[in-house]
């Protein structure tokens, strides 16, 4: 699974935290380590219906997880 986020995010930090304690393996794509991320992020915000209230609201959209099935969801619980 991949994780679209920031490490300046409480939900990011949050979610890596469960996932670690979990034992789930994932990959975190930090936008702040590689823009390469943020732009991959941008495409599928920009393209999902999933986002639309989020970008009404405002919001980011984050932590935006990224199934091995290609599945996406903004929670990881």
């Amino acid at each position: 699974m991949l994780i679209y986020g920031s490490m300046l995010c409480p939900d990011c930090v949050e979610c890596c935290k469960y996932l670690d304690e979990t034992g789930k393996a994932y990959t975190f794509c930090d936008f702040a380590d590689d823009l390469r991320h943020l732009k991959a992020f941008l495409k599928i915000r920009e393209e999902h219906p999933l986002f639309d209230e989020c970008k009404r609201e405002g919001k980011i959209g984050i932590p935006c997880v990224v199934s091995e099935d290609g599945t996406i969801s903004l929670t990881w619980k």
